[in-house]
């Protein structure tokens, strides 16, 4: 099975990185799942919770206040000038 290579970075520091098998994330356009394989793309992010599923089975929320969102070949980046780990949003 084909995994991503995930980083959410913020302005001064990696919040979260690894392999991951789906991301979330909330584009100005609306809400966007990437998997492996999945087609290039750039898109500007709102402020919201990303979801990452991480390759072990575990889930990471990170609350981002905007940025962009980067995919290319299996790799992801979340860019954000702040973002933190969270707990499932309610």
């Amino acid at each position: 099975m084909a995994v991503l290579t995930v980083e959410a970075v913020a302005a001064n520091h990696v919040v979260w990185e690894g392999e991951a098998t789906f991301v979330r994330a909330r584009t100005t356009e609306g809400d966007i799942g990437v998997m492996a394989d999945h087609e290039p793309f750039l898109a500007a992010l709102v402020p919201g919770v990303a979801k990452i599923e991480a390759a072990d089975g575990s889930v990471a929320w990170v609350k981002i206040d905007g940025g962009f969102i980067s995919v290319e070949e299996n790799r992801v980046s979340l860019l954000s000038q702040y973002a933190e780990l969270t707990e499932e949003p309610k």
